[in-house]
């Protein structure tokens, strides 16, 4: 048997104290690069059906914009601690639209058009979007909570999720959905026939 004090030569094999922050920052920059390279993936996918879910809400085309990249912003700094990202910036931005929409007077039409943004590159483009897409058409012709709600379940949300984030029942949810489809089918057929 060994008498041999196992702690003895534990100091020759420990690191010294100088090298465990540095491994420490190599794991928190590999985990911000992660965390960065998923959040540009979400916001990449999210961001355009973002704002069309404003558009349809009602919101007018330029502060849809504005509205989305201030909930995108806001969810960046959040981005470790959100458990549900989407439902996050949906929520968010209709919240933000129900602060601002008493505040913002509609614009009247006016012979310039307004200036590009990154999302909206030629403002025209919008209105050309909007008539080329008959479902756009018929959301707006809805009563507003419905053509939320079918937009939102058009972008794949759940009924729980749609609740959650419109702070409804979830059976409301599902009455507003079926009432939004009936609805959309009778504008619909009204549309063939002419």
């Amino acid at each position: 048997m060994s008498t041999h004090d196992p702690a003895e030569g534990a100091d020759r094999l420990a690191r010294p104290a100088s090298a465990l922050p540095a491994s420490i920052d190599h794991r928190a920059a590999e985990r911000a690069a992660t965390d960065r390279a998923s959040f540009s993936a979400f916001y990449r996918e999210t961001i355009k059906p973002l704002v069309a879910y404003l558009i349809v809400s009602g919101t007018p085309a330029p502060i849809a914009a504005e509205i989305a990249q201030e909930c995108m912003i806001e969810l960046f700094r959040r981005w470790g601690s959100v458990s549900h990202p989407r439902a996050y910036v949906y929520k968010a931005a209709g919240r933000m639209w129900g602060r601002r929409v008493a505040k913002v007077r509609m614009e009247v039409p006016v012979e310039e058009l307004p200036e590009p943004t990154s999302l909206v590159p030629k403002p025209d483009a919008l209105t050309e979007f909007e008539a080329r897409h008959d479902s756009l058409q018929i959301l707006k012709a809805l009563p507003p909570r419905q053509g939320q709600v079918l937009a939102l379940d058009c972008d794949g949300f759940t009924s729980a999720e749609i609740a959650q984030q419109l702070e409804l029942e979830p059976a409301t949810v599902r009455a507003h959905r079926l009432r939004a489809r009936r609805a959309a089918a009778r504008i619909k057929e009204g549309e063939e026939e002419q």
